[in-house]
């Protein structure tokens, strides 16, 4: 097991020793912590030694090039990713060319994670069936996903045993809005307060420094949506739990990219009298956002209008580095993950290191075209019902020079 976490000494340490191959702006600051603006994900592959091997060698790799955030979650290929993730972090410290607190580590929980075909049966014999256990199979939702203290408990040690780490650095609850399919808003939060009742648990015991929702649909959909999240009101929740004293609620986590603009400019969460979207409500709640999906799982690739792909600037030579130079570039925005296996693939989104966000205006001028195009096709941007013949670039965050 690692001991430690990251620090501020550690990813100011990173920072530096990277700054000669990456462009100042590249590094972001969270709370006490520096991290970097692009992230590896370790979502997709076969759970087999083949994707295993790949995913350790993507974990070494980029933290050699400048990115010193990681993600993953328990179910990633039925706990594969965790496990990879923890041999490639394991590695780099035994190698020196990491340290423990140099790395920020994240990961997800609430999805069942076994690779058994019937999911639901295997909850009944690995938690309801206990003589002990305080679950029914009412706190399983859509026969895959539950957020009872006590499953989740399990799973942030489950994460701490993949992963070979003391303590993760942020633990998502994820997918909650999964939560709204079958059961009433109120049921819902009431079931979130006691999530987050287990998180500060977790924060006080040293298992966990911060914790966050990362969502799909949930705070990106108008407040309409059966399944949307009010991140406000999820806040809130978190300051009850801490009687209002500090709360380790700190990150959010949802798409982003330019296919799935609606966390910049669709107004779905509301703040006091106003309606705005979530990457303000996030900079005005004090909740830190990061992107995933910033390559639309690489659907945008050979499909940038030409238009477009110019606004993104000369620097970009493909695809894949423009949607991701859009998404890093967000305001407010501290990291955008991309998930990378292929060392060419490395190779090309990491080039982004050493080529600066883009800045205001260019990347309001960006957003203005992408829109655009979203209103021409008449249709949400990821084929889930949402009118985009009225949205527009607007944001109260401040944008970087």
């Amino acid at each position: 097991m690692l001991l430690g976490r990251a620090t501020a000494e550690g990813t100011r340490c990173y920072s530096e020793r990277h700054r000669k191959d990456c462009v100042p702006d590249h590094f972001r600051e969270s709370g006490d912590l520096i991290v970097s603006s692009i992230g590896i994900g370790t979502y997709l592959g076969e759970p087999d030694e083949q994707t295993n091997a790949l995913v350790t060698e993507a974990v070494i790799e980029s933290v050699r090039r400048g990115v010193n955030l990681i993600d993953s979650a328990i179910n990633y290929r039925y706990q594969h990713s965790e496990r990879s993730v923890g041999k490639g972090i394991q590695r780099l410290v035994e190698s020196g060319e990491a340290s423990r607190d140099e790395l920020i580590i994240c990961t997800k929980g609430g999805f069942l994670a076994h690779s058994n075909h019937s999911q639901a049966d295997s909850f009944y014999q690995q938690y309801v069936e206990r003589s002990n256990s305080e679950l029914n199979m009412t706190d399983l939702i859509a026969g895959q996903h539950c957020i009872h203290p006590e499953f989740l408990r399990e799973q942030i040690n489950g994460s701490l045993t993949n992963l070979g780490v003391q303590t993760i650095d942020v633990y998502y609850i994820h997918n909650p809005e999964i939560q709204l399919s079958e059961v009433a808003p109120e049921i819902f939060y009431n079931r979130l307060r006691a999530a987050f009742e287990v998180m500060e648990e977790a924060a006080d015991a040293g298992k966990i420094s911060a914790y966050g929702l990362a969502t799909w649909h949930g705070l990106r959909v108008p407040p309409t949506a059966n399944d949307h999240l009010d991140l406000a009101r999820a806040k809130s929740l978190a300051q009850e739990v801490t009687l209002n004293k500090e709360d380790r609620f700190r990150f959010i986590q949802f798409p982003l990219n330019m296919a799935m603009p609606e966390a910049l400019i669709a107004p779905t969460q509301k703040l006091g009298e106003e309606q705005i979207p979530v990457l303000e409500a996030a900079y005005r709640l004090g909740i830190t956002p990061i992107a995933s999906n910033s390559l639309c799982q690489a659907q945008v690739v050979g499909k940038i209008p030409e238009n477009i792909a110019s606004a993104c600037g000369d620097d970009l030579r493909t695809d894949g580095q423009r949607a991701l130079q859009y998404t890093r570039s967000a305001p407010g925005l501290l990291t955008a993950l991309v998930g990378m296996k292929a060392i060419e693939h490395i190779e090309e989104n990491l080039a982004l290191t050493a080529v600066p966000p883009l800045g205001r205006k260019n990347f309001q001028e960006l957003t203005h075209l992408i829109v655009g195009v979203l209103k021409s096709m008449h249709r949400g941007s990821d084929n889930w019902t949402f009118d985009v013949s009225n949205l527009s670039y607007s944001s109260g965050i401040p944008l970087r020079a």
